[in-house]
């Protein structure tokens, strides 16, 4: 699977986001991992975005090009439309291979929610 990168720009509004890829999410406790490309470059933050259908996370591991992982306990939901916080890569471990997500979705009449990833360079 080929995954392009693209930038959100919002004129007037800080920083850029980049898009790093996406999941579908059903009903039942799930684990998925969005894999990040060398094109995503170095991060400083990174931001979840719901489409869909509210998602119900539990955890994220962001797993760095060095193979340190970062731990992120998120016992919250996410509504569709809705983002998390921008979240904050630790120390120098700029470049992510990866994110993983521990999570489920309150989805009704067969509707998938739809996980985004975005990061912040």
């Amino acid at each position: 699977m080929v995954l392009m990168i693209t930038t959100l720009t919002v004129a007037g509004q800080g920083p850029r986001w980049k898009f790093l890829g996406e999941r579908l999410v059903n009903d039942r406790l799930d684990h998925d991992v969005i894999m990040v490309t060398a094109a995503g470059g170095a991060l400083n933050a990174i931001q979840i975005r719901v489409k869909g259908a509210p998602v119900d996370f539990h955890r994220v591991i962001i797993v760095y090009g060095n193979g340190r992982r970062q731990e992120v306990v998120m016992r919250n939901t996410i509504g569709p439309g809705g983002a998390s916080r921008p979240i904050d890569l630790i120390g120098d471990e700029r470049i992510v291979k990866s994110v993983e997500f521990w999570y489920d979705a309150n989805t009704t009449r067969g509707r998938k929610a739809r996980v985004r990833l975005f990061g912040r360079g």
